[in-house]
């Protein structure tokens, strides 16, 4: 059986994990239907390698200093409803952090709760 190429970078090299087809060349990771491909080309995963989509609920991992602001967001934080974005600086989760406010996140400083 031949196994199709990478929807994300046409990569002939695809191979089968569990239910899942992988990429070696991007690590793009698809379901073996068809119709479960993900059109969307943004994939953002947690600190732990956990795909996170719009309105997960994320916990902060380590203590994060905020530029302009005397206090910062501490470990343990919870934040809800995340929203994911394409972002050319790595931060890629939008959401609202209480006592902070509106702020852009990188992904590898939450974990999914």
């Amino acid at each position: 059986m031949q196994l199709p190429n990478c929807p994300k970078c046409n990569s002939e090299y695809t191979y089968e994990d569990g239910e899942l087809l992988i990429c070696p060349e991007c690590a793009y990771e698809w379901s073996k239907n068809a119709s479960d491909v993900q059109e969307e080309g943004l994939i953002v995963k947690d600190a732990n390698g956990t795909l996170l989509s719009d309105g997960d609920d994320v916990t902060v991992i380590k203590d994060l200093k905020v530029k302009g602001s005397s206090s910062g967001i501490k470990v343990g934080t919870k934040i809800k409803g995340i929203r994911l974005v394409e972002g050319n600086d790595g931060h890629n989760i939008d959401c609202k952090v209480p006592g902070v406010g509106a702020i852009k996140l990188k992904q590898e400083f939450v974990k999914k709760s």
